[in-house]
């Protein structure tokens, strides 16, 4: 899938969440390597530690469903201004997926394209634990 329609679906995602407190809607779209996208919005809770990101709704979804090998996730806010995973999410995203996974980020212009590993440099591993 191309970023673009990966984006859309982003933006769809960011029409379903639950954002009262903060009023800032992010949705995000998770591409497996077969192609199954799975997408998420960010549900927040009056105790802000209880909320969840998009990226993590999109990750546990496909995780849920058997997926375990990604290509690409975007993610976009209501706001358009190039919102990119936070560090928990970057954290959640390598338990699966390596330093070259891409993470399209939308803005007000043209797209944006990191790797995780750009954005989450020497990340903690399942090999740190052992």
């Amino acid at each position: 899938m191309d970023d673009t329609d990966l984006l859309a679906l982003a933006r769809e995602a960011v029409e379903r969440s639950y954002a009262p407190y903060s009023e800032y809607y992010v949705g995000a779209a998770l591409e497996t390597d077969d192609g199954t996208v799975f997408s998420g919005c960010n549900v927040e809770n009056a105790n802000y530690s209880n909320s969840v990101h998009a990226e993590e709704l999109a990750l546990s979804k496909a995780v849920e469903a058997g997926h375990r090998t990604f290509e690409a996730i975007a993610v976009s806010s209501d706001r358009r201004d190039g919102v990119t995973p936070c560090g928990t999410c970057r954290q959640s995203l390598s338990e699966f997926c390596d330093d070259d996974f891409r993470i399209v980020c939308e803005g007000s212009g043209t797209p944006t394209s990191h790797t995780l590993g750009e954005l989450l440099p020497d990340t903690i591993t399942g090999s740190h634990l052992e």
